[in-house]
């Protein structure tokens, strides 16, 4: 165990880097990080060297795996299951796809066109931005292993559920008709080589870097922001643990934001220092991923607005139930 803490430590912490940069404030910039403005400044450095390695790292990993599984191949593999072990496939197949609730959309638009059942498709696009192998990953190194699997099992069954849901509501009239025309996911992909599976991993890390290199510096930014400048009795009043409404609160503000998983972690991890309960802190972070505006303003272009609001629906009371089971029992994880 000993040996495995100091892995932990050294590899997915990062101890030896936020040593490097406590050395390089106090050293060369002349500041305590037991200070405010010291203490922000290692804060944002620290956070955005190691999301920014690990990001890299997981991504490249995660890409060449994906390589594997065009979406041709995964709309034969989904099209041998029904029922709840089809929305089980699809919520998982949803972990190994590194994208935002946006670039989800489109695979969500071919796999429906393919003729896949409308709740596994929902299943997949849901645990798509939700819960992926790389913010597992990052979650740990946050937080703790616990929280983190713990994260990824309700994601999972949240996603899961709203699939199934969805499908025994029978709403496929409420998918706009060119979706059922789209070819997205009949495309055939040449096999692979090994170089090409290499340089794809590579595009898909630069890709994705690009998309939210921005976020992350804001998400943070704001992440040292609350750590070191909001006091803690201003954050309890509204987000305190002891709030019966933190939750509904959580969820609410992150609706209307948008922002990459990998952008929110560090205002999770910030809340959470802060005293505020992990449920409510995840709760935030799955609004913002979940059911951020500008996507669901994408998903009204290919859904009618009752199946629209019944998604909406769905994943929200899954976030908030979520969020008050986190404060209830999550004192266990940490």
């Amino acid at each position: 165990m000993s040996v495995f803490q100091w892995i932990n430590n050294q590899f997915l912490k990062m101890d030896w880097l936020s040593n490097l940069v406590k050395l390089l404030v106090e050293n060369v910039f002349g500041l305590s990080i037991q200070e405010r403005l010291g203490g922000s400044i290692h804060f944002f450095i620290y956070d955005v060297i190691k999301i920014f390695i690990l990001l890299s790292i997981l991504i490249y990993i995660i890409s060449y795996i994906q390589s594997f599984f065009p979406p041709e191949r995964t709309k034969k593999i989904l099209g041998g299951f029904n029922g709840i072990s089809a929305n089980i496939l699809g919520a998982l197949l949803g972990t190994v796809t590194p994208f935002c609730s946006c670039s989800s959309i489109p695979l969500f638009i071919g796999f429906t066109s393919a003729g896949l059942p409308l709740g596994v498709t929902f299943s997949f696009l849901i645990s798509s931005p939700l819960v992926d192998l790389a913010s597992v990953i990052l979650l740990a190194s946050i937080f703790n292993w616990k929280i983190a699997f713990a994260y990824v099992v309700v994601g999972l069954i949240l996603a899961v559920i709203g699939g199934t849901v969805i499908s025994k509501l029978k709403m496929e009239e409420y998918v706009e008709s060119f979706v059922y025309g789209s070819k997205i996911a009949d495309i055939e992909q040449e096999e692979l080589s090994r170089k090409d599976r290499i340089d794809y991993a590579i595009t898909q890390v630069a890709s994705i870097i690009k998309k939210v290199w921005m976020y992350v510096l804001i998400g943070v930014g704001i992440g040292a922001l609350i750590h070191n400048w909001i006091p803690e009795p201003v954050i309890a009043a509204v987000l305190g643990q002891d709030k019966w409404y933190s939750v509904l609160v959580a969820t609410l503000v992150g609706v209307p934001m948008y922002a990459d998983i990998f952008g929110t972690l560090p205002i999770a991890e910030a809340l959470v220092l802060k005293g505020v309960g992990i449920g409510t802190a995840l709760a935030f972070m799955m609004g913002v991923t979940a059911l951020s505006l500008p996507s669901m303003i994408m998903l009204q272009k290919v859904v009618k607005r009752k199946l629209l609001i019944t998604f909406v629906g769905i994943v929200t009371a899954g976030i908030i139930i979520i969020g008050y089971t986190f404060n209830a029992f999550g004192y266990l994880l940490m």
